[in-house]
C-alpha cells in the first residue's frame, strides 16, 4: 500500500469514527453517518476519496456480507410458521409497489426497463433499522411488529431475484429474453447444485473444523465458504451476493449459525459501513441543487406509494386500520438494498437521474425514525377505532385498580412477575399486572390473576394503574431500555413512590441506581449466590455458615436490606407485628425537617435507622449525619413499627 493510499484510509477512518459516534449520540441511524462521509469527502464534494474501480468492489464485499448474514436469518421453520404475512403481505406488497412504480415511473418519462430497476430499489426497506427499533421500542409481538418483519423477510427474498434480473435489463431489447432465460437456467442450475450438495456437505464439514477447537481456523473457514460460493456465482454470471446468501442460507440449517453469526459481525459491519461510503460518494450536490424539486417529487412518491400500497394490502389481508397504518408507516422509507440494486441499473437510468433516485433514497432513509416516533400519533389522530381501543384498554387497567390502595404496580407478568404476584398473594398485599402479551394476559386473568393487557412503559397506562395510590412499583422485566422509560415516567409522576428494578449484570444495575431506582437486583449476582451457596453446603460447610456467608453478601451489595442482617437468624421469638421494617417518608413543602441535617433530627434515639436518602430520583445509601434535607427529598428509614410512627411525626411536625 501506497503513502497515499495509507493516508486517505486514516482520513476515511478517522472522520467515520467521529461522524458515527456523533450520529450514535443523536440517536440517529449509523447508515446515515456512513452516507454523510462518503457524501463529504466523495469527488462531488471534498474530492478527498477518488470513486475507481478498487474502491467499488471493496464495496462489493460489504454486500456480499450483507446478504450472507441475511442468508443466516433465513430460516424454513420460520417462514412456514410466518407464511400468511411474509408470503400474503410481503408477497403481495413487493409485487404491487413493483407494478405500480414501475407504471408510474415509466408515465413519468422513464423508459421500462429503467422504471422497472427503479421501482424495485424503492420495494426494499431497511431491515437493520427497522428490526433495532422494533427490539427497542418493544413492539416486535405487536400486530403491526409482525407485519414488518414478515415483509422485510419477503424483501429480502426478492433481492435474490430482482439481483438477477436489473443487471439483465440493460442487454439490448431483442436480447432481453433470451438473457433472461439464461440468467435463470444458470440460477437454477447453480442453486441446484449449491443446495444439492451444500445441504450434505456443510454440517460434516464444519464439524470436521469445530472438532479443531481453534477460534481462527473457524473464522478462516467461515470466509472461505462465503467467499468461494460468492466467486462461483460470479463465474457462473451471476452476482456475488447470490452466492453469499446461499452460503448463510446453507449454514442456517447447522447447529454452528449462531457462532457463525457472532465471528463475522465485525467484518460485515465494517465492509457494509465501506459500501455505504461509497453510495455517499455518489450522490453530486451540484445535480441535486439543480433538481431539488425533482428529489423532493420522487421522495414525495416514495413514501406516498409505499404507504398507500402496504395500507391496501394490510386492510386487504383483514389487518386493523391501525395496523395498516403503521404498517405503512413503517415500512415507507427506503432502504440499504435500495441502494445495492440502483448500483446494479448500469445505462438504464441517466446521470441526472440516478443522482435523484439516489438522494430521494438517502432522505427517506434519514426521515424513517421520524416515521416511527410519530406512527402512534397519526393513529390516534386520524384512526377513531384507536381511541375507543385505547380508551377501553385504560378503562380495564383503571377498572381493576380503582379499589387499591398502597398497592405494588407490576411491570411485566413473566416467570419473575408472577413469582413476586405469588409472594404478595401470601402476605395479602394487592397489585396489579401490566403486561403486553394477549395471551399471557388472558390465561392469567382467567385464573385470577390481577393482570391487564397494558404497556408500563405508557405514562397513561401508569396513571390508570393508580400510581397515585401505589406504595411500590416494580419492573420485573429485564430490559434496560425499557425499564428506564418506566422510571423515567414514574418520577415525572410521583418521585416519592419506590422503584425496584431487574437487572442482568452490574453496568446494568449501578446505571439503574443513578437513575433513580431504590433497589435493583442483578440476575447475574444472584445467581452466583446460589451457585456458590449450594457448593459450599454439599462441600460439608454448615448450613448456619453458609447462610450468614449469603446474608453478608447481600449486605454489601443490597442498601436497604443491611439493617436486617445482624445475625445468622431471625429473631424468631419477637412478635411478627414488632419486627423491623422499611418505611418511606416524603418531605412535601412545610414539612419540619427540611433545612435539617439527619444528626439534627437525632432519628437514632428512636431506634430508627436511616436506610437510604432520594433526592431529584437519585439514591444515596447510608447518609451520613452532616446531610441536610431539603423539600423533596425521600427517606427510607427502618425499624419497628411503633418508632417509624414517631420517627414520622418528628420529620413531618417536629418534636
Amino acid at each position: 500500500m501506497n503513502h497515499h493510499a495509507l493516508e486517505l484510509l486514516l482520513l476515511l477512518l478517522a472522520v467515520a469514527v467521529a461522524v458515527v459516534a456523533l450520529f450514535r449520540s443523536l440517536n440517529l441511524p449509523t447508515v446515515l453517518a456512513y452516507l454523510a462521509v462518503g457524501a463529504v469527502l466523495g469527488p462531488h464534494a471534498a474530492g478527498v476519496v477518488p470513486d475507481n474501480d478498487s474502491a467499488r468492489y471493496l464495496a462489493e464485499f460489504g454486500v456480499v456480507f450483507l446478504m450472507f448474514s441475511i442468508g443466516l436469518e433465513f430460516s424454513l421453520p420460520r417462514l412456514f410458521a410466518m407464511k400468511r404475512t411474509v408470503l400474503g403481505l410481503g408477497g403481495l406488497q413487493v409485487t404491487v409497489t413493483l407494478a405500480v412504480g414501475t407504471l408510474l415511473l415509466w408515465l413519468a418519462g422513464v423508459t421500462p426497463t429503467g422504471a422497472f430497476a427503479v421501482a424495485g430499489a424503492i420495494v426494499m426497506s431497511s431491515t437493520a433499522l427497522l428490526s433495532k427499533l422494533l427490539t427497542d421500542r418493544l413492539e416486535l409481538d405487536a400486530p403491526h411488529g409482525r407485519a414488518v418483519i414478515g415483509v422485510l423477510l419477503f424483501q429480502d427474498l426478492a433481492v435474490v431475484p430482482l439481483l438477477i434480473l436489473i443487471p439483465a435489463l440493460s442487454r439490448p431489447a431483442e436480447m432481453l429474453a433470451m438473457t433472461l432465460g439464461i440468467a435463470a437456467l444458470k440460477a437454477a442450475v447453480v442453486l441446484f447444485i449449491m443446495l444439492y450438495l451444500g445441504q450434505r456437505l456443510m454440517r460434516p464439514w464444519f464439524t470436521v473444523v469445530a472438532r479443531r477447537k481453534s477460534s481462527e481456523l473457524f473464522m478462516l473457514n467461515v470466509l472461505l465458504v462465503t467467499l468461494g460460493l460468492s466467486w462461483v456465482t460470479e463465474k457462473a454470471g451471476l452476482s456475488m451476493a447470490l452466492g453469499a446468501f446461499l452460503a448463510g442460507m446453507l449454514i442456517s440449517e447447522t447447529e454452528y449459525r449462531y457462532q457463525v453469526e457472532e465471528d463475522i459481525k465485525p467484518f460485515r459491519d465494517v465492509l457494509v459501513g465501506f459500501f455505504l461510503v461509497t453510495v455517499g460518494m455518489l450522490l453530486d450536490f451540484d445535480v441535486l441543487a439543480e433538481h431539488a424539486w425533482l428529489v423532493l417529487a420522487a421522495l414525495s412518491g416514495l413514501l406516498i406509494i409505499k404507504f398507500a400500497v402496504i395500507f391496501g394490502v394490510a386492510r386487504a389481508m383483514g389487518d386493523s386500520t391501525s395496523t395498516a397504518v403503521r404498517s405503512g408507516l413503517w415500512l415507507c422509507a427506503g432502504g440499504e438494498f435500495g441502494f445495492v440494486l440502483l448500483g446494479q441499473t448500469g445505462g438504464l437510468l441517466s446521470a441526472s437521474a440516478f443522482q435523484i433516485f439516489v438522494a430521494a433514497l438517502v432522505l427517506s432513509l434519514l426521515i424513517a425514525p421520524l416515521l416511527v416516533q410519530v406512527s402512534d400519533k397519526v393513529v390516534m389522530r386520524f384512526v377513531a377505532s384507536e381511541w375507543l381501543m385505547r380508551s377501553m384498554e385504560l378503562t380495564r387497567v383503571a377498572a381493576q385498580s380503582m379499589r387499591s390502595e398502597r398497592h405494588v404496580i407490576l411491570c411485566g407478568f413473566g416467570r419473575s412477575g408472577q413469582y413476586m404476584a405469588r409472594f404478595l398473594e401470601q402476605e395479602g398485599i394487592g397489585y396489579i399486572a401490566l403486561d403486553i402479551d394477549p395471551d399471557l394476559v388472558r390465561e392469567a386473568a382467567a385464573a385470577g390473576s390481577t393482570v391487564v393487557f397494558g404497556d408500563s412503559a405508557r405514562r397513561e397506562n401508569l396513571v390508570a394503574a393508580g400510581i397515585m395510590r401505589a406504595s411500590v412499583v416494580v419492573v420485573s422485566f429485564n430490559d434496560l431500555h425499557s425499564t428506564l422509560r418506566v422510571m423515567h415516567h414514574v418520577q415525572a409522576i410521583r418521585p416519592e413512590v419506590p422503584i425496584v428494578a431487574r437487572a442482568a449484570g452490574e453496568s446494568e444495575m449501578e446505571q439503574l441506581l443513578d437513575s433513580g431506582a431504590t433497589e435493583v437486583v442483578p440476575e447475574m449476582l444472584e445467581a452466583s449466590i446460589m451457585l456458590a451457596s449450594h457448593t459450599l453446603a454439599l462441600s460439608g460447610v454448615p448450613l448456619s455458615r453458609v447462610i450468614r456467608r449469603m446474608r453478608d453478601i447481600r449486605a454489601q451489595r443490597y442498601g436497604l436490606m443491611r439493617g436486617f442482617f445482624h445475625g445468622t437468624s431471625e429473631s424468631a421469638d419477637r412478635p411478627e407485628a414488632q419486627q423491623e421494617r422499611l418505611q418511606s417518608i416524603s418531605l412535601t413543602p412545610g414539612a419540619w425537617a427540611i433545612g435539617l441535617t439527619l444528626g439534627d433530627l437525632n432519628l437514632e434515639g428512636l431506634g430508627v435507622k436511616v436506610s437510604a436518602l432520594r433526592r431529584r430520583g437519585i439514591r444515596a445509601t447510608e447518609p451520613g449525619p452532616e446531610t441536610r434535607l431539603a423539600a423533596g427529598d425521600v427517606l427510607v428509614l427502618l425499624g419497628g413499627p411503633a418508632d417509624l410512627a414517631l420517627a414520622e411525626l418528628r420529620v413531618l411536625k417536629g418534636g
